[in-house]
């Protein structure tokens, strides 16, 4: 096994779907498998019990690692506060330690134009990304700063690139890059080191995204330079193990955009 061999990462949105071919159409998924792989006991969080359970089975038959599956949903009126600390007690309770933070989970009402956005929609993007980001780094902050570890926030080229139909996913990712800056201005001294990665993969969201609203994904998704979709185990989740190894340590509070050439900046 790998470099993870012994410690724990929690993985928000680390259920496992499945495109139309049958193939892995989850960046969680993808990630945990990548984690898995260098010998990393997860922490996975989802709505979906059948997908985190589904998870589960595949990841300790296939590399004997251990995986603890939380069902957490964070959104508007709940307790999440109270919600994120119950994954945090039940991974500490299980493996006694949290090393990795990857913040992958987000819902959003994408397509929808800004004047036709509800505060409903607004709120669902919010609260599954932008608080539950808030949260789950304040609840674990205590145990990164012990084992000096790592977080990785998802966020969007749709917030870098202001995409069409997606004020409030924009919003809430762009929320999360400002957050991440500042904990690691904050959380340096403790050798905890935060980076922000936008992707572009095809996933089961972005197959859904396509059927349920063709202009938009039509106006937003267009194939990269590398003339491919990004593998999210081998080219999303190999980076975000990276990103956790002592290698890359002195790398903190920076976007890296893993879109094949399509999220270059000035």
């Amino acid at each position: 096994m790998g470099f993870l061999t012994g410690k724990t990462a929690i993985i928000t949105g680390g259920g496992r779907a499945v495109l139309s071919d049958g193939s892995c159409g989850s960046i969680g998924y993808g990630i945990a498998t990548a984690y898995a792989k260098e010998g990393a006991n997860l922490v996975l969080t989802g709505r979906n019990v059948k997908k985190l359970e589904d998870a589960k089975e595949e990841l300790e038959r296939l590399y004997g690692i251990k995986v603890l599956p939380v069902q957490a949903d964070v959104s508007a009126g709940a307790d999440n506060e109270a919600i994120v600390q119950n994954v945090v007690k039940q991974a500490i309770d299980t493996f006694g330690r949290i090393d990795v933070l990857i913040n992958n989970a987000q819902a959003s009402a994408s397509g929808v134009p800004l004047e036709e956005h509800t505060t409903d929609q607004f709120n669902l993007a919010l609260y599954s990304g932008l608080y539950a980001v808030f949260y789950y780094m304040k609840a674990c902050y205590p145990y990164l700063k012990e084992t000096k570890g790592s977080v990785v926030n998802f966020a969007s080229g749709a917030g870098l690139f202001g995409n069409y139909g997606q004020c409030a996913y924009a919003a809430a990712k762009e929320g999360i890059r400002g957050l991440s800056r500042v904990a690691a201005t904050e959380w340096g001294k403790d050798g905890i080191n935060v980076n922000i990665v936008c992707p572009l993969a095809w996933t089961a969201q972005l197959e859904n995204f396509e059927k349920a609203y063709p202009e938009a994904f039509k106006a937003n998704v267009k194939m990269p330079p590398a003339g491919h979709y990004g593998d999210v185990e081998k080219e999303i989740g190999r980076v975000c193990v990276q990103l956790a190894s002592p290698d890359f340590k002195y790398m903190n509070g920076e976007t890296l955009t893993l879109e094949g050439g399509m999220g270059q900046r000035p």
